[in-house]
């Protein structure tokens, strides 16, 4: 049988090395001039690979259409893809937060083991390639039609291209037109794993690069919690980042008037930055510090309780005047701060775009693709893999998983 693979990130690479050990002709059609450019940079360029937990804890994980991934995750689990990845030599770590890194720290390695893998099964990789057509003949693939309009003939098409994020490696929506045009249906797309914007935008500023730990984020539309995460965070030059806003993000994006809110300012983001004391605990606390510092000025008695560059905002916030001695702060005064510190409160502007999401949000749909074999409902010998599926998960390794898995399901099936 000959199989066309298009696109050679990890879902593609994945299952071209299982189509080629089933006794297949692969070709890959990846339209970078290198394998990979994508998986090059995951996880800050250290590879978040995989995840440590069982099949409840990855479905938990995964945002859009978890049941859909029974099938695959059951064929390539977690234990599965780490194992294989140490067969051909990469080795692997746990970190906290149940991740598995690469131990080299270095995402390419694991893409020089891919493509040797490939190269030994004789796989052959077509770069500078840009499929224009999947070619279909009553109800069955027959081949694709390049750019410069060569037509390779195949039994079975693998579309393998990624989503829209990160554009500059080549995900720039390729594989939505294609499967547009021979019947599937693409739902919304939407940026997924993505920094807020805020339109304390002065304050960002000020705080840019400041990042904190064991924190508490909240947020509301029209005054009702939608999300709620406990984790790290870092301000940006425009709102904030890190591990629980890119997760809210992938949370919230699917709030169909969001955007609306926002304009009308109704989506309010909370930070807690005392999550681990209720508020009398946290008003013993801070009357305590008062008691230390009783004759200093406000400003410069919070020391204790936040990092300095947190304390011009906090003092601003809670309304007391910084210059105001500690001894003749009022019970009120100590409860509004209490509030503060409980309740740092921004105002959301609008989730970063699609082109900086770490995946995309919304793809071809699940409805129309079988999750046992990966392959179209409507199209015979079409395959899907990938973040080109709508299919979508938080971070720490899931959306990996979710590419090497669907790759591995989509390379074995349908094979002679």
């Amino acid at each position: 049988m000959k199989v066309i693979i298009v696109g050679a990130g990890p879902a593609g690479m994945m299952a071209g090395i299982k189509a080629a050990e089933n006794g297949n002709e692969v070709l890959i059609l990846e339209k970078n001039n290198v394998l990979g450019k994508k998986l090059n940079i995951t996880g800050k360029g250290r590879c978040n690979i995989s995840f440590v937990g069982d099949m409840e804890y990855f479905l938990s994980n995964v945002v859009t259409n978890p049941k859909f991934m029974m099938s695959s995750i059951n064929n390539l689990d977690n234990y599965s893809l780490v194992d294989y990845v140490n067969s051909l030599g990469v080795k692997t770590k746990e970190e906290r937060g149940n991740r598995v890194f690469l131990a080299s720290d270095d995402a390419s390695e694991l893409t020089e083991a891919l493509k040797k893998k490939l190269k030994s099964l004789n796989v052959k990789i077509q770069y500078s390639s840009v499929v224009k057509k999947i070619n279909v003949e009553e109800g069955k693939v027959t081949g694709v039609t390049l750019e410069d309009g060569n037509i390779v003939k195949s039994d079975k098409v693998i579309i393998a291209v990624g989503g829209k994020s990160y554009p500059l490696t080549g995900s720039t929506g390729d594989g939505y037109t294609l499967a547009k045009e021979v019947g599937h249906t693409i739902t919304d797309i939407r940026p997924a794993l993505v920094p807020f914007r805020l339109k304390e935008t002065d304050i960002c500023t000020s705080l840019k690069g400041v990042s904190l730990r064991n924190v508490a984020l909240k947020v509301n539309v029209d005054s009702k919690e939608v999300d709620n995460r406990f984790g790290e965070m870092v301000f940006t030059d425009k709102g904030i980042s890190g591990p629980i806003v890119l997760s809210s993000s992938s949370k919230i994006n699917k709030i169909e008037d969001l955007d609306k809110q926002a304009k009308e300012n109704k989506v309010k983001v909370y930070i807690d930055l005392k999550p681990a004391l209720d508020k009398d605990e946290l008003y013993k606390r801070i009357t305590r510090d008062f008691e230390k510092y009783s004759n200093k000025e406000f400003k410069n008695s919070l020391g204790d309780l936040t990092i300095s560059s947190l304390v011009p905002i906090i003092v601003k916030a809670s309304k007391i005047e910084e210059t105001k001695k500690v001894n003749g702060i009022t019970k009120e005064e100590k409860e509004r701060l209490v509030n503060t510190f409980k309740n740092l409160e921004f105002t959301f502007s609008s989730l970063e775009s699609v082109a900086v999401g770490i995946v995309t949000s919304g793809g071809v749909n699940v409805k129309e693709i079988n999750p046992k074999t990966m392959e179209s409902k409507l199209v015979e010998g079409l395959y899907f893999a990938g973040e080109v599926i709508d299919v979508d998960a938080y971070t720490g390794g899931f959306n990996l998983q979710i590419a090497f898995s669907t790759g591995y399901l989509a390379g074995i099936s349908g094979n002679n």
